[in-house]
């Protein structure tokens, strides 16, 4: 049973927002920061993207059903009562909310509580199922993690805050978008309205370039605006140029589904370099 509630929280997904976590809690502390605020956020926001999890797993036990990918999950297949899962996203969001109040400021608890109510609330239960828009709304509770991080230490949105929001936000669109070419099949079957599906492969791939150069100039903005220094700007145009020429090539790939494998695995490393750039970068930003 403990495997099951440890599954049903999504741990990988978990350990991605832990890195973009850290990324925006570093790059506002510049080299100096208070090891109990480290701590309490890291806990406290993956607290919240778990209990974030949960909630998505329960909204789609029925669709999970339908998918190659999901339908061995643990309420899809009907192993944990509904009722108790929803009892331990309350505690984990309960327990993570008040871990990042106590260790940081209010407005990381806002942020990291208005990202869960995109993730459940807009996301899974209002747009994902009904609107080809529903990509761009779970980008921004994507975002919030960061920005959390960010705030805790800051204790305002400023124009790193605005910076690092948009560089999240942008990244998610061709990262899902990727995903949802590769798991075509899987949101056929389960209706699920993703660009892919509704629009088709390549008006997907006009949006995948369209957002990476976006993610570009997001992410490039960091040091033009003196928040990380030039190793950081180095980093930033090699990992986003060699991510635009991948989507690039998609115009010519023979295969649409080992090609978006390859801009989804790239994304990944991308976003976790970057974080780890603006990390260490940041304590020289002019």
């Amino acid at each position: 049973m403990i495997k099951k509630f440890i599954t049903i929280t999504k741990p990988g997904i978990i350990f991605g927002n832990l890195i973009s976590v850290a990324g925006g809690f570093f790059l506002a502390a510049k080299g100096t920061f208070d090891w109990v605020t480290l701590v309490g956020t890291l806990v406290g926001v993956s607290l919240v993207v778990a209990c974030g999890c949960v909630l998505n797993n329960c909204i789609d036990r029925d669709i999970d059903k339908k998918m190659e990918r999901t339908r061995t999950r643990v309420l899809a297949q009907g192993e944990m009562p509904l009722g108790l899962a929803l009892i331990y996203a309350q505690w984990l969001g309960i327990v993570g909310l008040t871990t990042l109040y106590l260790t940081s400021n209010l407005l990381a608890v806002g942020v990291a509580f208005g990202g869960l109510v995109i993730y459940v609330g807009f996301y899974s239960l209002l747009f994902k199922r009904n609107s080809v828009h529903g990509t761009l709304i779970g980008s921004f509770s994507g975002a919030a993690p960061p920005l959390a991080g960010y705030v805790a230490v800051t204790n305002q949105l400023d124009l790193g805050a605005g910076i690092l929001f948009l560089i999240f936000s942008l990244w998610q669109m061709p990262h899902s978008y990727a995903i949802a070419i590769f798991r075509l099949k899987d949101y056929s079957a389960a209706s699920i309205k993703v660009l892919p599906v509704a629009k088709g492969i390549l008006v997907a791939k006009h949006h995948i370039v369209a957002y990476i150069v976006l993610f570009v100039m997001a992410s490039l903005a960091l040091t033009l605006t003196g928040y990380t220094g030039y190793f950081y700007l180095a980093a930033a145009m090699v990992l986003g140029g060699y991510w635009l020429c991948l989507a690039v090539r998609g115009y010519k790939a023979q295969d649409d589904v080992s090609w978006a494998r390859k801009v989804f695995g790239f994304s990944i490393l991308t976003v976790t370099l970057l974080s780890l750039m603006m990390s260490i970068d940041a304590t020289v930003a002019v």
